[in-house]
């Protein structure tokens, strides 16, 4: 009769383990997400602004534009647009003009181009402005940028700066590279940070704003009234496809939460113009490429060099535009194997290093434009790595000052942890 009972509880516990649900994906909610559940508490009675653009979305991908709009009690009266402009109808590079919304009548106005940092005139009537855009973790993506900008403007005038958060797609533990250096800040390093910071764009808000990293052009020091609405669900070991937020690319050549890793292992090298990276092919940020090398070979080179986390494959293509447009070239695709142990900024590095040593006729600064080494300098935070690499095309010569800064900005952003 036991036995009986207990083949029977087996097959009760069996049933009830397969019914249960697997691996269920925790939902994290965004700042604006939060903002809705909340009932909007932290704009209440006040006239707001908004700077965000298409990646500024709830989690039913509804705009954030359009939420605030909509919201009782929300009074919003302008748009800001960043880069790319607030719906996303402006490329790469090209300049937002200002404008109004077709879809709510609001003004918009640019944040990309000649203006960077909002005017008074912008201001003018605001209690506060908001910032909501997904970032990708790396300095020289120019959104924290203008969110420096914004709080900088807001120092100003007295204005509130809320800033609804988002997760880092990168994590919140992965530190690479150097501080920027006097004489090379620009609007793709603006801040004394490491290439690859480790922080939420809420996170970095309060670290620039607590340690006096706002500045103005004559070097004062700027401090504004700073809100930050948090995620809730969020942790540091996430990656952003563990979160089960829809994403939504935030520039045309990051379309996955993948290529945010990919922007900081090619990204720098990019720069230089003298190779193809992707952009102009189906793998923007996955793949470094050039004319007339053995792809097998390359490939061979970069496995043997055994990069943990990483791992490469030849490859050939013919990009459809930018960099290589129309011409052959070989080269390879990369893959991150181990987000955790790769290395991400190390990997341009090592492929420059190994096409010197290949090809010493094809080294990336042998061929690449003697105009394109202030935009190397100015991503990189100093002139030192490319006058340094430049002599023997070895990372093992400048590996020790890319990471010589990031203990100690890890230390000095745990003050600043919003989450575990």
């Amino acid at each position: 009769m036991r036995k009986v009972l207990s083949i029977a509880l087996c097959a009760v516990l069996l049933v009830a383990s397969c019914c249960a649900p697997q691996n269920e994906k925790v939902q994290v909610l965004t700042g604006i997400d939060v903002l809705e559940a909340n009932g909007f508490q932290q704009l209440k009675g006040k006239k707001v602004g908004l700077v965000t653009n298409p990646t500024g979305v709830n989690k039913d991908l509804v705009s954030t534009v359009d939420v605030l709009f909509n919201a009782e009690g929300v009074e919003l009266v302008a748009l800001y647009g960043p880069e790319h402009g607030v719906r996303g109808d402006v490329h790469a590079g090209d300049k937002v003009e200002g404008n109004s919304d077709p879809k709510t009548g609001l003004p918009v106005h640019s944040l990309y181009g000649k203006t960077t940092k909002p005017t008074p005139e912008m201001l003018e009537g605001l209690d506060a402005i908001i910032y909501d855009i997904q970032d990708i973790g790396c300095r020289s993506f120019t959104y924290i940028s203008t969110m420096g900008k914004v709080m900088e403007a807001a120092a100003d005038l007295g204005l509130e700066v809320i800033v609804l958060d988002r997760p880092n797609p990168l994590g919140g533990e992965k530190i690479e590279g150097p501080i920027v250096e006097e004489g090379f800040f620009s609007f793709v390093s603006q801040f004394e940070i490491p290439y690859v910071y480790g922080l939420t764009c809420g996170e970095l808000a309060v670290l620039l704003n607590e340690e006096g990293l706002i500045k103005d052009k004559e070097g004062n020091v700027k401090k504004c009234k700073l809100t930050v609405v948090p995620m809730e669900g969020w942790t540091r070991d996430m990656l952003f496809e563990d979160t089960n937020l829809p994403w939504v690319l935030p520039s045309p050549h990051i379309p996955q939460p993948v290529s945010a890793f990919f922007y900081p292992a090619t990204g720098i090298v990019g720069d230089l113009g003298c190779y193809s990276i992707g952009v102009g092919y189906t793998l923007p940020f996955e793949m470094i490429a050039l004319e007339g090398a053995d792809a097998d070979k390359l490939a061979e080179k970069l496995n043997g060099y055994e990069l943990p986390g990483v791992k490469f494959r030849p490859i050939n293509v013919k990009p459809f535009y930018a960099v290589g447009k129309g011409s052959n070239l070989q080269g390879v695709q990369i893959y991150i194997t181990d987000v955790k142990k790769a290395a991400i900024t190390d990997i341009q590095f090592y492929v420059m290093e190994a096409i010197a040593e290949m090809y010493p006729e094809k080294a990336a600064f042998k061929i690449a434009s003697d105009k394109r080494y202030r935009s190397f300098d100015i991503v990189t935070g100093s002139d030192y790595f490319r006058t340094t690499f430049a002599k023997n095309h070895k990372f093992s010569d400048i590996k020790e000052r890319w990471y010589e800064d990031v203990d100690s900005f890890r230390e000095l952003s745990k003050k600043y942890y919003m989450y575990k």
